[in-house]
């Protein structure tokens, strides 16, 4: 009776196949090159000390000094000349109102809270022009509000528009 042959032909892993072809595709690499020129150039610093012995010296170059335009300072935004309606598009009754208080107790001068339709993905401030993007910001700040952004055309182009959302 024949005993049965154990040996068989190990198929290695693919890791294992792709770390061979790895290795050999670096020793290819490392024949096809070692013969080749190096590109590598050295740099010497500009101050060295052969260089400065065969130049002259020269009157170091004096250049005015850069005067910077100087912006004008911003006026700072008085809370109290700047209109705030306030709208609540949460489910939390009274938020406009609670909100609308804290943002009179800061200065502000709120003309109106009410109910907002539509959609708003955060708290936002809104503002209409470019001179009420400063009070936006400074309102955003004393609301806890984190988003600033232009008004739509549903909004009062003369003030800024709070729409909370929780």
């Amino acid at each position: 009776m024949r005993t049965r042959d154990e040996r068989g032909l190990a198929v290695p892993s693919p890791l294992v196949m792709l770390s061979i072809i790895a290795v050999a595709m670096a020793a290819i690499a490392f024949v096809a090159t070692r013969d080749q020129p190096s590109h590598e150039v050295r740099i010497e610093p500009a101050g060295s000390s052969e260089t400065v012995a065969a130049t002259p010296s020269a009157p170091p170059v004096v250049e005015p000094p850069v005067v910077e335009p100087t912006k004008e300072p911003k006026p700072p935004v008085e809370r109290a000349e700047v209109m705030v309606e306030v709208f609540n598009n949460s489910g939390i009754l009274g938020l406009a109102s609670a909100t609308g208080e804290k943002a009179v107790a800061a200065g502000w001068q709120v003309v109106g809270t009410d109910n907002w339709y539509g959609t708003v993905p955060a708290s936002t401030v809104y503002y209409a022009s470019g001179r009420l993007k400063a009070a936006a910001r400074l309102l955003a700040l004393d609301l806890g509000i984190d988003r600033v952004q232009p008004a739509t055309e549903a909004m009062r182009l003369d003030a800024l528009t709070v729409v909370l959302t929780g």
